[in-house]
């Protein structure tokens, strides 16, 4: 069910990101294109089709296309700011170049006319440097994130293995960390947790408060780890918690200090109700020569036998 109302979010429209503030940007853009079409054709003589080049034309008019692409990707992908300022003013001179290139495969300007050179000699290396800047913002941007992810990824990143409800790593991100662990022969712990009567949140006040719930656990263990420590949602209201470096002492320590977070934790429901789980965890050090998955469906089956 959690699977369909994802799929069903991805697919309903995503809003576009201003440009400067221009939520219109795409009708300014198509402004010049539509007077540079109207410049050519006025100003020019057409070309006759055995002139017409059609290597430059399919390449300058892709690279053109691929501009636009990418220039609505950014909008849709990313929020208004400078960076997709930066990246779609990028593109969208890179866009302009590509159009003049185009346009000048079909008419011939005459020789008195100069603004024709003149922009497709600074229009694309005006939108690369753009775009250099804001991939130099980018970067700034992004180790920022980084920081803000602490505890939710670590080594790698992978979009398609993170949980849409916590916005943590799901099952398969979280056996792809411990193969690395194990790659690297180093010792480490696994934690599983889980609130009792869960299944009651969910059945007597239904999935979308059920799913604020596992938010607010998620946000509660996140308060609680040790920074190299990795929160992974595995399945339904059961969390997993790698503590790399770590030992079975460690993982006895850190199960008990998050079961009592747990206990602690209470979730107001907005009906108002007042909703107070208990916790049970359950913990194992790492088996270097045991697969992931093993290792996770044992641990799981310990934390159902906790009392």
């Amino acid at each position: 069910m959690t699977s369909l109302r994802t799929l069903l979010k991805d697919l309903q429209p995503s809003p576009l990101a201003p440009v400067l503030g221009l939520n219109q940007i795409a009708h300014l853009l198509a402004l010049p294109m539509v007077g540079l079409l109207w410049a050519f054709a006025a100003l020019g003589e057409p070309k006759a089709m055995a002139q017409w080049r059609w290597v430059d034309i399919v390449g300058e008019g892709g690279m053109g296309l691929m501009a636009g692409i990418w220039l609505l990707q950014l909008r849709l992908s990313r929020p208004g700011g400078r960076v997709t300022d930066l990246f779609c003013l990028g593109l969208a001179a890179i866009l302009l170049g590509q159009w003049v290139d185009l346009l000048d495969e079909f008419w011939h300007l005459p020789k008195t006319v100069y603004w024709d050179n003149w922009l497709e000699s600074t229009l694309v290396p005006l939108g690369a440097l753009l775009l250099t800047l804001g991939l130099h913002h980018w970067r700034q941007e992004q180790r920022a994130l980084t920081e803000q992810l602490l505890k939710r990824e670590r080594l790698f990143r992978e979009h398609r293995s993170m949980d849409g409800i916590t916005q943590l790593g799901d099952a398969n991100y979280l056996q792809a960390q411990i193969a690395l662990e194990q790659g690297m022969r180093r010792p480490g712990a696994l934690l599983m947790l889980s609130l009792k009567g869960f299944d009651s949140v969910a059945r007597e006040l239904g999935l979308a408060e059920a799913d604020r719930l596992l938010q607010a656990v998620s946000h509660l263990l996140l308060l609680n780890l040790h920074p190299d420590d990795l929160l992974c949602r595995y399945a339904a209201d059961r969390f997993c918690v790698l503590m790399p470096g770590s030992d079975g002492q460690a993982a006895r320590v850190q199960a008990d200090h998050l079961r009592q977070a747990l206990n602690t934790l209470a979730h107001h429901s907005r009906s108002g109700q007042r909703l107070q789980l208990c916790g049970q965890s359950a913990w194992a050090e790492i088996c270097l020569s045991r697969p992931p998955e093993q290792q996770l469906l044992a641990l799981a089956q310990a934390l159902r036998q906790t009392p």
